[in-house]
């Protein structure tokens, strides 16, 4: 298992309007993925997709669960 945390920067139309988006969500992966994010570089872009879940019984706190995790190559 591996905590992480994703960085999303983009420009995205609202409204007619372009708007710059930057986010940050914490994350989790298991198995495989947490294996290969582990062996890999930081700042890396990724392809990631997944599901959103609870952090805890406890908490609302939005956890993204990292299923499938693909590197993007020359970014």
């Amino acid at each position: 298992m591996i905590e992480f945390r994703l960085r999303h920067e983009s420009e995205q139309t609202e409204a007619g309007a372009q708007r710059q988006v930057n986010a940050e969500i914490p994350a989790i992966a298991f198995d495989v993925q947490a294996r290969l994010l582990a062996a890999s570089a930081l700042e890396r872009a990724l392809q990631v997709e997944g599901f959103l879940a609870a952090k805890s019984r406890r908490s609302k706190k939005l956890v993204l669960h990292a299923t499938q995790i693909e590197f993007v190559e020359g970014e």
